[in-house]
């Protein structure tokens, strides 16, 4: 079967995975190291606020590939793809499953960044929504970012390490290059259209990113004594 390189990935998409990668790296770096390295460790906080906003609008207005209607699919077609029976069309981009596990990455990263805002470790840190919410909120945000939500975090992690190595090493197929370039090998007679990704898509991308920080730093002005 001859194959054809298919644009899937649009440049904004691809710097958010990878930025999302390093920003969840430093932060549980900042968070084990604490001390001054919790300066940063809120700063990086607020990054991620601030991805997450972009990606979920982003999943909304973004490149064809990249928008949440693609790639959320039907219980049935996760079970036709754990099968081996998926259309060609819904393994180009996120597969059905991946698509699932997406969200569950959205949903797990932004409860335990909201958990970090409203958290207070009683010694040299606390975070700018603490002001905001009852004491017995801020006791079970503390706790729960510094346990369980941390430790979903670092499962998501391995799991997303484990499945990378499945498909490089037993599937034969390659996730993560698409994630640097952009483009995925697909049938040449498969007809799908690539992903826009030209000049105007990323000034639009840098628009709804800046309107995003401007969110965050809306929410932590407010909640700023």
């Amino acid at each position: 079967m001859t194959k054809r390189s298919l644009r899937v990935w649009d440049l904004p998409t691809r710097l958010f995975h990878w930025t999302l990668a390093l920003c969840v790296l430093g932060l549980f770096v900042t968070g084990k190291v604490g001390g001054n390295a919790m300066v940063w460790h809120l700063r990086l906080g607020l990054l991620m606020l601030t991805l997450l906003g972009f990606r979920l609008l982003w999943g909304v207005v973004g490149a064809r590939w990249s928008r949440f209607a693609q790639f959320t699919r039907s219980p049935l077609a996760v079970w036709n793809y754990l099968r081996g029976s998926s259309p060609p069309e819904h393994l180009v981009g996120h597969s059905p499953l991946a698509g699932w596990a997406v969200w569950l990455m959205l949903v797990v990263l932004a409860v335990q960044t909201a958990s970090g805002l409203m958290s207070d470790d009683e010694i040299a840190f606390f975070g700018p929504l603490v002001t905001q919410v009852s004491g017995d909120t801020v006791s079970l945000a503390t706790w729960w970012h510094t346990g369980w939500g941390q430790l979903l975090v670092l499962g998501i992690v391995v799991a997303h390490l484990l499945a990378i190595a499945y498909y490089a090493w037993v599937r034969r197929q390659a996730i993560v290059r698409p994630m640097f370039g952009g483009d995925q090998l697909v049938p040449d007679d498969l007809p799908v259209e690539p992903a826009r990704d030209d000049m105007g898509l990323r000034v639009w991308a840098i628009a709804v990113f800046a309107l995003c920080a401007a969110g965050t730093w809306g929410l932590v002005s407010w909640a700023t004594p």
